[in-house]
């Protein structure tokens, strides 16, 4: 495992850069032109690249050494923050004022394609999941992928509005040029064993989606099990666009910056609660039983205006995700070809992060035009008023107690279909390839 461990330190290293800059490129873009459309809509680029690009980065996994590959990733994002940081200092303050600056728009979708870089490595390490680590031993390592992440996050949380508010991109590009360099250079000289990479027959080196999209399907219940992420995805959207809103009508922004950064920490949990006990002997079952537990949750943390109430439901909420993520990374890893696997990590991830951007930038207007006014002077008011409580925060509560009941209700639909049972039979018929013996893993 000395090499696992390595590569997870090292994946650390870059997503923390790689995510100090995403955040602090979205506070720095907000401060400076005080633009929350500016802001909504460099996040929507970054959503739809990320989902566009998904399949692509997967076909660069499975035709090349995936060493090779996350070199690839951190020489591309260092070299944009080379690029723009050299701009950032040319340039007089006044540049970055104007929202309609064009190279102010230059300057943040550089940045974001040198973040978006970082998304071949995200597909590479599970694959190599299935290089290194014993079948049994998969789900372990994936729920240490999922520490990993929440490790970064927490640490980018904490340090990019720090850093932007020191010296706007001054301190974050320095940053994110020297912690790439340091993973690059780690990276460079670390041994990862590899298999010759494997093609199939006759089949030159392409993205291939339409064989991708035969392997998917020739795998009895994956479409619908990646469909079923995708549908989860986009009740999800609804938190990532009115959580803060409604966690700010609690609390100052300062406490709710400090209690964000505290329920973090859930991933990291849940990720060492998987390292230490796995996920049992059929993830998919993991996988609903998890997903049961944050629908209960989002039906109820919101159901009295508590911030007590709210962070323990968060809390439990983001410590239940990584059971979701590892669960679907260890099918994948068992049901998929090796061969196909980056293609197919990418695929799903191309389908699934297609569907948060839409229901975020809907939800909004639907809240506002709806469940607010329902709760603030419509019939809300005398039908549940009385103990859910009236005014605009319980409006945006109420969209969250909808979405947990109709996600619980989705979800025993999902797991009383034929596909259910098709999917888990796959996964506990299925024989996977050997990893790698421990001796070729130093």
């Amino acid at each position: 495992m000395k090499t696992f461990y390595q590569i997870l330190a090292n994946t650390i290293l870059a997503n923390v850069t790689n995510m100090t800059v995403w955040f602090a490129m979205i506070f720095f873009m907000y401060l400076e032109t005080k633009s929350v459309t500016a802001t909504s809509i460099v996040s929507g680029i970054f959503l739809v690249l990320t989902a566009g690009l998904g399949i692509w980065f997967g076909s660069l996994v499975d035709h090349n050494k995936k060493k090779n590959v996350m070199i690839l990733s951190g020489v591309i994002s260092l070299t944009i923050y080379i690029i723009g940081f050299g701009i950032y200092i040319a340039l007089p303050a006044e540049t970055w004022k104007n929202p309609t600056s064009i190279v102010l728009w230059f300057f943040n979708i550089l940045l974001l394609v040198g973040v978006i870089a970082g998304n071949i490595r995200s597909i590479a390490v599970p694959t190599l999941v299935t290089i290194l680590i014993p079948e049994d031993e998969r789900a372990k390592a994936n729920g240490l992928m999922g520490t990993a992440f929440g490790i970064a996050f927490l640490i980018c949380s904490a340090i990019s509005g720090i850093l932007v508010g020191a010296g706007g991109m001054f301190y974050v590009l320095i940053l994110g040029m020297v912690m790439m360099t340091l993973s690059i250079l780690h990276m460079w000289f670390l041994p990862i064993p590899e298999k010759e990479i494997v093609h199939l027959e006759n089949q030159q080196p392409k993205v291939d989606l339409r064989g991708t999209y035969a392997v998917v399907k020739a795998i009895p219940g994956l479409m619908a099990m990646i469909l079923f992420t995708t549908i989860n995805n986009f009740l999800g959207g609804v938190f990532m666009g009115l959580m803060d809103a409604y966690g700010l009508s609690l609390v100052s922004v300062q406490t709710w910056g400090l209690l964000f950064a505290f329920i973090s920490c859930g991933f990291i949990v849940g990720g060492m609660v998987i390292a230490k006990y796995g996920l049992g002997k059929n993830p998919l079952v993991a996988m609903f039983i998890a997903n049961i537990i944050i629908w209960i949750v989002s039906a109820v943390f919101t159901i009295q205006p508590s911030i007590i109430l709210l962070s323990v439901g968060m809390f439990i909420y983001i410590s239940v995700v990584p059971f979701i993520e590892a669960a679907e990374q260890t099918i994948l890893q068992k049901v998929v070809p090796q061969e196909r696997q980056g293609r197919v990590f990418g695929f799903a991830q191309s389908i699934e992060q297609s569907a948060s951007p839409l229901t975020t930038f809907v939800i909004g207007p639907v809240a506002e035009t709806f469940f607010i006014p329902f709760m603030t002077t419509g019939a809300g008011v005398g039908l549940i008023g009385s103990w859910f409580g009236t005014g605009p925060a319980r409006g945006i509560a109420l969209v969250f107690t909808v979405t947990g009941i109709i996600g619980l209700i989705l979800t025993m639909i999902a797991m009383n279909t034929k596909y259910y049972k098709q999917l888990s039979d796959a996964y506990m018929n299925s024989k996977s390839e050997e990893a790698l013996p421990e001796g070729e893993m130093a």
